[in-house]
């Protein structure tokens, strides 16, 4: 009646609660109709039952996290809001339990990374947390570092310039995904789901987190898992092994999703780096310093340029 509790549907509730009980009333339906009676009676146990269950708790060995309301959904697992500054990503399907356990690794490879190199700790979650080993049956989940606030995903910036993003907007973002990319290649890491729901913004910071690293292995290893709503690359579709070239045409296939198609020579750069032969792909790490000569070239000295999402209804 009410779906899985969630704290933000509470007013939801009590409204559909007050309808019910309206139409239930015996003034409406008559003193002598005990079934709206017995409705009446369960509506309301029903509506009491929902509000005792807002505490979901995911529990380690660590710790204890109270879930509070689901935030996104993803091609593998869910993601929910706790009452502190965590967020709760629990795998939907126990089979898809290693894709958990590879995206643990990941994370505290990247983790070390950052610790060595602070510049890049703003462009991957931060693992806080994990269930460990579970039972038969039972779900894995992850506890991240909350990234809600503010963010919104590429997939929400596409759905909000339809007819696709003025090549200075998409610069940076672009500039500062390269840069997750490259440190990811940088410890052996393939990413292998760069893709527009995986990729975190924050307009107004010009922030970029590169997110979902389920799928990622190291390089030279088959991806564990495809998604068959992702267009993979040419190799991701032989079942050959991944390497940095796969981050690259993912990356490149993205931008050429998300961009103008006036932005001719942004574009031109990207189909250049989509190249069906992966040798013939350029490396991450050169690729950052020609990207930043083209842009050099197209708009001059780099400045600050704001950027926002369209508010709903705008």
């Amino acid at each position: 009646m009410f779906g899985p509790f969630d704290a933000a549907r509470k007013k939801e509730a009590q409204r559909l609660v007050r309808a019910l009980a309206l139409v239930l009333h015996p003034d409406r339906v008559g003193g002598d109709d005990a079934r709206a009676h017995a409705a009446s009676a369960k509506v309301t146990r029903f509506h009491s039952m929902w509000l005792r269950s807002d505490r979901v708790v995911m529990r380690t060995a660590r710790s204890a996290y109270p879930i509070t309301a689901r935030h996104a959904v993803g091609s593998v697992a869910n993601v929910y809001r706790t009452d502190g500054p965590h967020v709760v990503k629990v795998v939907r399907n126990p089979a898809l339990n290693p894709l958990l356990h590879a995206e643990w690794d990941a994370l505290r490879r990247l983790g070390k990374l950052a610790d060595e190199h602070p510049w890049l700790r703003p462009y991957y979650p931060r693992l806080v947390d994990e269930s460990g080993d579970v039972g038969r049956g039972e779900r894995a989940f992850t506890v991240l570092e909350a990234l809600v606030d503010g963010f919104a995903t590429l997939a929400d910036v596409r759905r909000a310039f339809p007819s696709g993003l003025d090549g200075r907007d998409y610069a940076w973002m672009h500039r500062r995904l390269l840069r997750a990319i490259a440190g990811a290649h940088r410890v052996g890491l393939v990413h292998g789901a760069i893709v527009a729901e995986n990729v975190l913004v924050h307009p107004e910071q010009h922030g970029i987190v590169l997110a979902g690293w389920t799928f990622a292995v190291t390089a030279g290893e088959r991806l564990l898992a495809t998604d068959k709503a992702i267009s993979y690359p040419p190799e991701v579709r032989a079942g050959h092994p991944v390497t940095a070239a796969t981050d690259v045409h993912m990356a490149h296939t993205l931008m050429l999703d998300l961009l103008a198609d006036s932005e001719h020579r942004q574009r031109t750069f990207a189909r250049w780096c989509t190249q069906d032969d992966p040798h013939r792909r350029p490396d991450t790490v050169d690729l950052l310093t020609e990207y930043d000569d083209m842009l050099e070239e197209l708009y001059g000295e780099r400045t600050f340029r704001p950027f926002a999402l369209p508010r709903t209804g705008d």
